[in-house]
């Protein structure tokens, strides 16, 4: 698999920017390109997915461990002609105090991929040399292949910043103008999600590919992605691990779950509100037996039919509060089903549209509790275990998550948490409630596919459950 990762001396480099309009450019060349994305990222990959028509898949050695960093990679590009990877914030730079764990040197190594250095040298000529210099030297086990010198201010200023890095030995295979009209809109939590606004992300994804095309050199960044070797790994499978509901060890066939040809519907938030989810999540969902059915909490105005499994993701519902709060019918489906038992799975933007309200919109009501925007953003890994048995782990589930929010919700835990982190802080967080686990924790399923088996046979016996309270009935 011809395979690049593009990374960077530091974040705002412009890495978005130039791995985005490699894999239009490829895409448009007629190749089928793989997107992924070193780290958590949810918003990247789908400007990814959007410039290649396949999905951005995530690679993130903290969340799911080293090892499944080249099986999760081979997955995603089976089929492909080339995997373009985005790095995550500086080349070296991983998760907090573990080294270069979780940093794309780490991802790079572990693919065995050559790295093209993006380097914004709006404020630099010869130094240029000396940067460059420092990343390729500072790790031998990560083969740097060339540098795309991002937003050049001029012909000669173009002119030195080459004889620098011809000086240094190191190719240059792109220089990117300034280019502000193709920026992408920022806000809060990053750049603005492609679900809010595709049409302006169609255009910018096209223009984007139009300045790399312009100004890289193509059959080059082509060649050396040749040159990475074959990986020795079998591709991550979602039926790898036992699926379906009598694998999973409930006793019962896939038979008695709720959909019409007997798999229970587990229902996934969409939307411009709930853009934050992992492609695996689904798929994994789908291995062990369920029926995976999207819906918008902006526009629809029920749960899907036979419903009986909700998992609402992250996402922005403090962008949309007014719109949420305004569509009653679907927030009182909602709390009538985690009233009756059914298993929810709320995380981050979902758990604040099970709360009361946030910012003194109503919400669900699922939960106790009361969310507001906050000027501190919270950001970071965590290493979590289930404090409380749940429709989605076990007591004693150990799992490796991130949080990324600017929003508190108070209070911050109920009577029965959902998690304790042990890394880097101890505290108890999020809620479990009947059916309902709640929390801030993203987490990764790939890392644990029982959690998908053990949510989908949630699904599966309160569906059952439910029939046969009706069979009961006179």
């Amino acid at each position: 698999m011809p395979r690049l990762v593009v990374a960077a001396p530091s974040s705002g480099s412009g890495k978005t920017t130039v791995a985005t309009g490699l894999m239009a450019a490829f895409a448009e060349r007629g190749l089928a390109v793989s997107p992924h994305k070193a780290g958590p990222d949810y918003i990247d990959p789908g400007y990814h997915a959007l410039a290649t028509g396949r999905p951005g898949r995530n690679l993130d050695a903290f969340m799911c461990g080293p090892e499944l960093v080249a099986p999760l990679f081979a997955h995603g590009a089976a089929g492909c002609d080339l995997a373009v990877v985005e790095g995550v914030m500086g080349l070296y730079d991983g998760a907090a105090g573990r080294g270069e764990l979780a940093s794309t040197a780490q991802v790079a190594k572990l693919l065995r991929a050559p790295v093209v250095l993006v380097v914004d040298a709006s404020s630099q000529s010869r130094s240029v040399a000396a940067l460059v210099h420092g990343f390729a030297s500072f790790d031998p086990q990560v083969r740097l292949g060339g540098v795309i010198l991002n937003k050049v201010g001029s012909d000669r200023h173009e002119v030195m910043l080459r004889e620098a890095l011809e000086e240094a030995g190191m190719p240059v295979l792109g220089v990117l103008r300034r280019a502000p009209q193709v920026a992408t809109p920022s806000r809060h939590l990053g750049l603005v999600p492609v679900a809010e606004r595709h049409t302006d992300a169609l255009a910018a994804v096209a223009a984007l590919a139009e300045q790399v095309r312009a100004g890289c050199d193509l059959d080059a960044l082509m060649a050396l992605a040749r040159t990475a070797p074959p990986l020795s790994c079998d591709p991550w499978s979602p039926h790898a691990a036992p699926s379906g509901l009598e694998a999973a060890g409930t006793g019962r066939s896939p038979g008695r779950g709720g959909a019409p040809h007997g798999r229970p519907v587990v229902a996934v938030a969409g939307g411009a509100a709930f853009t934050f989810s992992y492609a695996e999540h689904a798929e994994l969902l789908t291995a062990a037996g369920a029926e995976v059915v999207t819906f918008d909490p902006l526009r629809d105005e029920a749960l899907p039919e036979g419903t009986a499994g909700l998992v609402i993701g992250g996402g922005f519902p403090e962008v949309y509060a007014p719109e949420l709060s305004a569509n009653e019918a679907l927030r009182g489906a909602v709390a009538a089903f985690a009233a009756a038992g059914g298993p929810v799975a709320a995380e981050c933007a979902g758990l604040l549209y099970l709360a009361r309200s946030l910012d003194g919109k109503p919400m669900c009501g699922v939960l106790d509790a009361d969310a507001r925007m906050s000027e501190r953003l919270t950001l970071g890994y965590r290493e979590a275990v289930a404090v409380s048995d749940s429709s989605l782990a076990a007591a004693g589930t150990r799992l490796r998550g991130h949080e990324f929010h600017r929003t508190v919700i108070e209070p911050g835990a109920g009577a029965a948490p959902a998690w304790g982190f042990t890394h880097p802080e101890r505290r108890v967080e999020g809620f479990v409630r009947q059916g309902v686990h709640a929390s801030y924790l993203h987490t990764h399923w790939a890392a644990e596919p029982s959690v998908a088996r053990r949510f989908t046979e949630a699904a599966a016996a309160w569906t059952s459950a439910v029939r046969d309270a009706a069979a009961a009935r006179p």
